[in-house]
């Protein structure tokens, strides 16, 4: 039930003072034409309403939460406890930098560390997420070239496996995209790449390992076509995951990278933020990042290169993300930060060789942190599809891995069940996962209609993403 339905007219949380400020008087043209409705509950109804819902919800909190390419992982607390410092919390981005020292120093420390991870000279904090973070990589890339009056550079390269924010974020920042497509072994087609790449490309966005979990074994000759014809390489980090500490992007080849502190580092996923997306740059680059970039040894500095492209968002960015990463970052340490991506690509692995007899693997080889799964097949022996399957999981309390993803792959699962899962909790999924292949076989139809107890059953998707209901309709 909605909170406007519980609603009881008079019933208030608290009784506030009458109010002891002159009142404004406003202008006809700036009154509500409409009643303003709110809620009225009390506060022990209020707080039931609440904890119902969360009760309702399904986060890395309650079970297995196996959202490929998403890197749904379990965020320690004591990162929490390290954001929710006064120091941290009670300081406002207007003070004087010299009376919020600490805090420029957790974003240069944090900063010296990434850019080892990532192979690179500088990163900016500022973008607010992922997709901010590209549409920021590429608008250096775009100065880039036009500070080389190279501005015939239109093309953005784009694999066909890509996350759809990859062009998406392209063509915001005006260019054009093309698409390359993958070669039967998931990875890119070179010689698709070669016919491509020409002097009107001003790069290529690349995330390795890609979007079907595979680490591109021609890494270094892609980074390589796309630089020999005077293009820059962009990584995006989503699935950074699976290879730091390990590999490092700049190493690779990549000239510009964007990271997910809220999949890899720390901060818990989802509900709309907050998020970050910093954006780090070889040291060519670094003249036209945003500001501000914290500069200075024994009293710090926030500084602004005389090139940058400007401002993506207010002041430095969410801090307190930048926090946790931090305390994240330092509590795995060198040996941690590679021991959790190798158990993150291990519990892959694990995952897919006890599937593999059943479900047909999109590319059967070693896999990186995630792995495909193709159920074309079995949809057309038992007319159960990929959503039937996904939904079928909610029935066992487990969230459903991502569908349809990536689209070169007929009726896709993607699977990442994350380095913070434990053998117990993926053999319960492995389990669930092959009970519903048989339930395929056996009862089909009552996979058609899940999930069956879940607060929700199966809605109409499509009629929600056609004709969208987004607020409460009061009847006067």
């Amino acid at each position: 039930m909605l909170i406007f339905e519980k609603s009881k007219t008079g019933r208030k949380c608290q009784n506030l003072p009458e109010c002891d400020v002159p009142v404004v008087t406003l202008d006809a043209k700036d009154k509500r034409e409409v009643k303003l409705h709110l809620p009225e509950l009390s506060e022990g109804e209020l707080s039931r309403h609440y904890t119902e819902l969360a009760k309702k919800s399904h986060g890395v909190n309650d079970g297995f939460y196996p959202l490929g390419s998403c890197t749904m992982k379990y965020n320690p607390r004591v990162n929490e406890v390290a954001a929710g410092l006064e120091g941290f919390t009670d300081i406002h981005p207007l003070q004087p930098t010299e009376t919020v020292q600490g805090c420029l120093e957790v974003f240069k420390t944090l900063e010296s560390y990434l850019c080892e991870i990532a192979g690179m000279k500088r990163m900016t904090f500022q973008p607010a997420a992922g997709a901010h973070g590209e549409f920021t990589g590429l608008l250096l890339i775009k100065a880039y070239h036009k500070s080389h009056g190279d501005e015939k550079r239109k093309k953005i390269i784009v694999p066909d496996s890509a996350h759809g924010t990859n062009p998406a974020s392209a063509a915001m920042a005006g260019f054009s995209v093309v698409s390359v497509p993958s070669g039967p072994d998931g990875c890119v087609d070179i010689e698709k790449l070669k016919e491509i790449a020409g002097d009107d490309v001003a790069g290529l966005m690349l995330t390795n390992p890609n979007t079907v979990g595979l680490f591109d074994k021609n890494i270094l000759e892609i980074t390589k076509i796309i630089h020999d014809c005077g293009g820059l390489c962009y990584y995006d980090g989503a699935n950074l995951n699976a290879v730091m500490g390990t590999v490092r992007p700049g190493d690779m080849g990549f000239d510009v990278i964007h990271l997910n502190l809220h999949k890899t580092f720390s901060t818990p996923h989802g509900g709309g933020g907050p998020g970050s997306g910093p954006v780090g740059c070889k040291e060519f680059l670094v003249p036209f990042l945003p500001s501000i970039l914290v500069e200075g040894e024994d009293k710090l500095v926030a500084v602004k290169e005389k090139d940058s492209i400007g401002e993506m968002k207010n002041f430095y960015g969410n801090f307190l993300v930048v926090v946790r990463a931090l305390a994240y970052v330092m509590t795995l340490g060198k040996e941690g930060i590679p021991e959790a991506s190798k158990n993150a690509v291990l519990n892959a692995n694990y995952m897919m060789n006890k599937l593999k007899d059943l479900y047909t693997m999109a590319y059967d080889e070693v896999c990186m942190h995630e792995f495909v799964m193709s159920l074309a097949d079995l949809k057309k022996q038992t007319g159960v599809s990929a959503m039937d399957i996904a939904k079928g999981l909610l029935d066992f309390e487990i969230h459903p891995p991502t569908m349809y993803f990536p689209l070169i792959v007929d009726e896709a699962l993607m699977v990442e069940p994350t380095e913070t899962e434990s053998k117990e909790t993926m053999d319960e999924a492995i389990a669930v996962f092959r009970k519903l292949y048989e339930t395929a076989g056996e009862d089909a139809e009552s996979l058609h209609n899940a999930p069956m107890t879940t607060p929700v059953t199966r809605m109409d998707e499509v009629g929600a993403a056609r004709h969208p209901i987004l607020r409460y309709q009061f009847e006067d």
